[in-house]
């Protein structure tokens, strides 16, 4: 197993083992059958199955379109290669979440990931199978990693996904530190940088009536820049009360797994996240 592969592992269980001991890891606040099914599920075949399967095409399809450029990259500045997997990785998908909430169609491909109604590391891979198997990111990162970049995504995976993990456990590393007054600077340059449990823990809350609550912004994955660069975020150093997505009725599991194979019910339909201006993005 890489090294890198171990890291990211422990960085999951260790934030497990947190949740086990502070908040009851596997029994969640209004927790239903259907949570655990579409967490196990989504995270099997997304770590099996679909970013194993973007690796090979993407090097299929450069292999056959430009062979030339097989390890072309593998010299270059690791500041320059890191730079390269934060704009073509990490900030499509700021692009491609934020448009999740903004486009119907895009919506029913993410919802899963906000139909819980708590927060946790369970949640760090939960989506519709098909969401990632389009995401541009990670057709992106395979395309890189054809071009020779491997050993610096290594690395550059563990930190994003140490940052996604702890950005979603409902033990918030963050708290603490806010309330010590010396670090107050750094925290304000931390929090502006990367993904905080505070500013996550936003996007998912469930109430547009709570302060803590900002579900149509704050998308940024690794780096929370990208919000702030782009004028989605909001930052308030508080928590909401309760998660999930209000003024829809419940998605059944086979729409939050495989939907549009699955479709919608008329009541559950996502109608009201279409465009920045519609009805969610002033009611959630």
């Amino acid at each position: 197993m890489p090294p890198s592969t171990i890291a990211i592992l422990a960085v999951y269980f260790g934030f497990a083992a947190l949740e086990l001991w502070r908040s009851n890891l596997l029994r969640k606040p209004e927790q239903t059958r259907d949570d655990g099914i579409v967490e196990g599920v989504s995270m099997i075949v997304l770590l099996a199955v679909t970013q194993p399967a973007i690796v090979f095409a993407s090097a299929a399809i450069m292999g056959a379109l430009a062979p030339g450029l097989e390890g072309a990259l593998a010299g270059l500045n690791v500041f320059a290669a890191i730079a390269l997997f934060l704009v073509l990785d990490d900030m499509t998908q700021y692009w491609w979440h934020r448009a999740s909430h903004s486009f119907a169609w895009l919506y029913n491909l993410h919802r899963a990931h906000h139909n819980a109604h708590y927060m946790s590391v369970r949640l760090v891979y939960r989506n519709n199978v098909i969401y990632y198997a389009l995401m541009p990111g990670l057709w992106f990162a395979g395309v890189l990693l054809f071009m020779g970049l491997g050993w610096v995504y290594a690395f550059y995976l563990v930190v994003k996904m140490a940052v996604i993990i702890g950005a979603h456990s409902d033990v918030a590393w963050d708290r603490p530190l806010y309330r010590i007054g010396w670090l107050s600077p750094v925290m304000w340059v931390v929090e502006r940088t990367i993904s905080t449990p505070a500013t996550h823990h936003a996007h998912h809350g469930r109430h547009a009536d709570d302060p803590g609550t900002h579900y149509k912004g704050n998308y940024g994955n690794l780096l929370f820049l990208w919000d702030v660069l782009f004028g989605t975020a909001r930052i308030t150093r508080t928590y909401p009360r309760s998660y999930g997505v209000e003024n829809l009725a419940p998605a059944s599991l086979g729409q939050q797994l495989l939907w549009p194979i699955f479709p919608e019910k008329d009541e559950t339909r996502a109608d009201p996240v279409v465009g920045e201006a519609a009805t969610m993005a002033e009611t959630v």
